[in-house]
């Protein structure tokens, strides 16, 4: 007799889903995202063999009650059969996570894929009756074609790929069994998009601009458009700060993304900090219903009681299932190199995608070869179109050439050295060695003046030294929601002409919209050095003779973690000003050079092409080592008025990721030489190994934030 084996049964005991459905539902999904990247036939053949090794009687008797059992090896031991790696990966990680791949000799009691290989499983035999599975697979040429020195990457990339194929459609088949009909997705078509964004920029008057400045970003914005028509690939966009570059991207990925038929746009920023501006500005261009912004500071699925609009957001942040996606460069790289299913699954969504990567000279260098490498990847291979773009382009030509050959960078704005005068704002002037008194003193000579110091410890030093009307101290020792409110305080000082000095670390940096007449900037890579000009004379409205950004040595020396980036600004400085786009390529192109293996410092590309300690394939073991911030810190919360209900939450265990959401507003990461002080003066109340609560609230001034100086008990009132 024909035997029937359950997949699934409902929660009310009455429904149920049988494997053959399953196995049917979830490899007509999965085809139908690998034919994004020409993987249908192996991803269709994974989803036919996941779960194969339910039909078994263990399995069977596990559905009404029964021990747990493994019911995903048999999957990969058919994948074997066919000589499918790829699926036999896919498939020994669709719950638990992709495994290591390990080595021939490898025992069946062993967690790598060559140990499932070896393993012994209950009989499943009767899959056969229930469900056809072809004999054999083709995976795509690229695969096996192209340089053996990254094949390596290469496969280990189009793995990862087709496992998200799989886990997506696993998921999804299984929800829709479970739950009926989702309304999923927030997407909208292309060109509805484009016809939006063409409505905006007639409401906002961009298309018909009458001053000097708004006509030349309308150039570069049309220029965009026009280069849309040419073929997808990998495009650089170097447009001078001011230059409007955040509506040129978006107007080229827009047009490109129409003309050539890709799914969604996808930005990738560096900074928290930055990011809800710029997905704020995204949601004005197209609305709301389109733009998903995923990132730590706003994970949509970390909401308890979420309403529709919030949980529709939360389903599309599980796999982007969205037009336009938002996201850090920690979110997007991070998921290429993990190993869990829910970083993987939205990975297929990537695929026939306009990639735009914003501030590219942020990329982390400990990591940039591993970085360039899935940016190449996604271009040669998965049909998208990769822009990186910034007014300080970094020189990444040899490293994208070394892993997509066939392609070279196009630039969508070719007269960028052109357009700088006329976006010129400041006068850069190199002043030399400055000690912390008598850089305090030039602050106090002008009325309005930002400081940007390479340590939280200069920051506070320099700041106590300040006249103390109008001074602002600005670091990562204060709590985000505490940086916010000193930056509304010094934005409306600034506005109003009234006395407002600033002693920052380098956190001002990055895009935060500040304007002022004068900048201090210690000596820092000539990126960093940029990014500081970038807060004066942000507006425009002041000759550049009169905004002067200063370079000067500090007094305290220089970081080690600075120290190279210092030297190849010197080296490029040395040669030409700040702002020319040679300087640029020269500081980039020293930087590269002297840090040489240190561009991939744990050597994640070798791995992958030499295996790690013997272990071929060593998904789980690469995922566990790919960290783009890699902060030995503990998270210190502050007691404020505001937060005591949710810190008391916190003690009593209420654990959830709405709470630590929130919480994440009042709270400091602190290092370890700082944590020790703290601990040793018995200024913490410890929640768990990773977090405590600053008991000694004396310590945390509304000046200066968490004092350095905690043994003291004493903090900078200046």
């Amino acid at each position: 007799m024909r035997t029937t084996d359950l997949a699934h049964i409902g929660e009310d005991g009455l429904r149920v889903q049988t494997v053959a459905e399953h196995l049917l539902g979830t490899a007509e999904r999965a085809a139908s995202y690998g034919a994004a990247f020409g993987a249908a036939e192996e991803a269709r053949l994974a989803g036919l063999l996941h779960d194969v090794g339910k039909c078994s009687d263990a399995f069977q008797a596990r559905l009404k009650g029964g021990q747990r059992c493994d019911h995903s090896t048999a999957g990969v031991q058919e994948a074997f059969k066919r000589q499918s790696l790829p699926a036999a990966f896919a498939v020994a990680g669709h719950h638990g996570g992709l495994p290591d791949g390990g080595a021939a000799g490898d025992t069946a009691d062993m967690p790598t894929l060559m140990g499932r290989k070896q393993r012994k499983v209950a009989d499943y035999s009767r899959y056969a009756e229930q469900v056809e599975v072809p004999e054999t697979v083709v995976t795509p040429k690229f695969y096996q074609n192209g340089p053996k020195e990254t094949a390596g990457f290469r496969r280990a990339f189009y793995t990862r790929m087709l496992y998200s194929c799989l886990v997506d459609a696993d998921w999804l088949d299984t929800e829709q069994f479970m739950a009926g009909e989702v309304e999923r997705g927030m997407n909208r078509p292309i060109p509805e998009l484009v016809d939006r964004f063409d409505a905006f920029l007639h409401r906002k008057g961009w298309d018909q601009p009458t001053r000097g400045l708004d006509r030349l970003r309308w150039d570069i914005l049309c220029r965009c458009r026009r280069l849309a028509a040419l073929e997808p690939g990998l495009f650089t966009l170097t447009v001078p700060t001011g230059g409007g570059k955040t509506g040129a991207s978006m107007a080229f990925a827009l047009e490109h993304a129409k003309r050539h038929h890709l799914r969604r746009i996808i930005y990738v920023i560096p900074y928290t900090s930055i990011i809800e501006q710029n997905a704020a500005v995204f949601r004005e261009m197209l609305g709301d219903d389109c733009v998903l912004e995923h990132h730590s500071n706003a994970d949509p699925a970390a909401y308890e009681e979420p309403n529709p609009c919030q949980a529709r957001k939360a389903r599309a942040a599980e796999n982007w299932d969205a037009t336009v996606v938002v996201t850090t460069a920690v979110q997007f790289f991070e998921s290429f190199f993990a190993a869990k299913p829910s970083k993987c699954r939205k990975l297929h969504n990537v695929a026939k995608s306009v990639v735009i990567f914003d501030e590219a000279q942020m990329l982390p260098v400990p990591y940039l070869k591993p970085c360039v490498a899935v940016m190449a990847e996604l271009a040669a291979h998965y049909g998208c179109s990769v822009v990186l773009c910034t007014a300080t382009q970094p020189s990444l030509g040899p490293l994208l050439a070394r892993y997509a050959p066939g392609l070279s960078a196009r630039e969508l704005c070719p007269n960028a050295a052109e357009l700088l005068p006329h976006f010129r704002r400041v006068t850069f002037q190199q002043d030399g060695f400055l000690t912390d008194a008598e850089l305090a003193g030039r602050l106090n000579a002008d009325v309005q003046a930002l400081c940007i110091v390479n340590s939280r410890r200069q920051a506070q030093s320099v700041y106590t030294l300040l006249k103390p009307e109008g001074r602002y101290h600005l670091s990562t020792l204060m709590y985000p929601a505490h940086r916010r409110k000193k930056l509304s305080e010094i934005r409306e000082r600034l506005i109003a002409g009234l006395p407002c000095r600033v002693a920052s670390t380098s956190l001002i940096e990055a895009g935060v919209d500040v304007d002022f007449p004068t900048v201090y900037r210690a000596e820092a890579g000539l990126d960093s050095i940029m990014q500081a000009a970038g807060r004066c004379n942000r507006e425009g409205k002041r000759i550049p003779e009169d905004s002067v950004v200063h370079i000067f040595t500090p007094e305290r020396g220089t970081p080690p973690l600075f120290e190279r980036n210092i030297k190849a600004a010197n080296s490029a400085l040395r040669k030409f000003a700040p702002d020319d786009p040679a300087a640029i390529k020269a500081y980039f192109e020293a930087l590269y050079e002297w840090t040489g293996r240190g561009l991939d410092k744990k050597d994640i590309l070798g791995q992958w092409e030499h295996g790690s300690n013997g272990v071929q394939f060593p998904f789980r073991t690469i995922a566990e080592q790919f960290r783009l911030i890699e902060q030995p810190t503990t998270t210190v919360y502050i007691p404020a008025e505001e937060n005591a209900g949710l810190l008391n939450d916190l003690r009593r265990g209420n654990y959830s990721r709405g709470l630590l959401r929130k919480l994440g507003q009042y709270s400091v990461e602190v290092y370890p030489q700082h944590l020790d002080a703290l601990r040793r003066g018995g200024h913490l109340e410890w929640i768990d190994e990773d977090s405590a609560v600053l008991r000694s609230v004396h310590l945390y001034s509304e000046e200066t934030g968490l004092t350095l100086e905690p043994e003291e008990g004493q903090a900078i009132f200046g």
